[in-house]
């Protein structure tokens, strides 16, 4: 089955050289490219899109409540960072993967395949977390930082990792923002307890 691919990408050489490199693949078909995240939700549903790869300058700062609305709206969806330049690590924890401005064509190819191949195969049904892991994937949600759980638990972090790995192989998703739409899916967390 071809994935289908949105690129929302203000920079048209960079946009239309991704598309080149994305249409090569059998597996990937470019549907759609705009300049900014204005329409990006309505495009997704009218395309039936089930990847999206977009540059975070284009959202900001606020990119964890965008980025939530869009994994709420669009459970299917996997949103790929296109990092067109230095971002912050935690900035960037908050999608399913990044490709850098500088990679080959191969590295691309080996990215988007191994991203959508990740979130295709994950299986959230009849998942079983502990009482633990449950309360670390809310606080995880929230936007809580490993130490911040770690200290609201009375726990090391070494044992919050240990949680949130095996919250990670449960459910099969990686990213942030996959955990917080997974924990409103599933009434874990109200959408007015995450930080604005």
């Amino acid at each position: 089955m071809s994935n289908r691919v949105i690129i929302c990408e203000a920079s048209e050489i960079i946009a239309i050289g991704l598309a080149e490199i994305i249409d090569g693949m059998a597996q990937f078909d470019v549907v759609a490219r705009l300049d900014s995240p204005e329409h990006l939700s309505e495009k997704i549903t009218a395309t039936d899109v089930n990847l999206l790869i977009i540059d975070p300058m284009l959202i900001g700062v606020s990119n964890k409540d965008f980025l939530a609305q869009l994994g709420k709206e669009h459970p299917q969806l996997t949103i790929i960072a296109l990092a067109t330049s230095y971002f912050d690590h935690a900035m960037l924890a908050s999608y399913n993967g990044v490709i850098e401005l500088y990679e080959t064509r191969s590295k691309i190819i080996s990215k988007m395949t191994e991203y959508t191949q990740s979130e295709n195969t994950k299986n959230t049904d009849d998942v079983e977390l502990s009482k633990r892991e449950t309360d670390v994937l809310v606080a995880v949600a929230k936007g809580m930082m490993n130490k911040e759980i770690a200290d609201q638990m009375n726990i090391s972090i070494h044992t919050v990792i240990s949680h949130r790995k095996n919250i990670t192989r449960k459910t099969g998703i990686k990213s942030v923002s996959g955990l917080t739409v997974y924990a409103l899916l599933n009434n874990l967390i109200d959408e007015n307890e995450l930080i604005p």
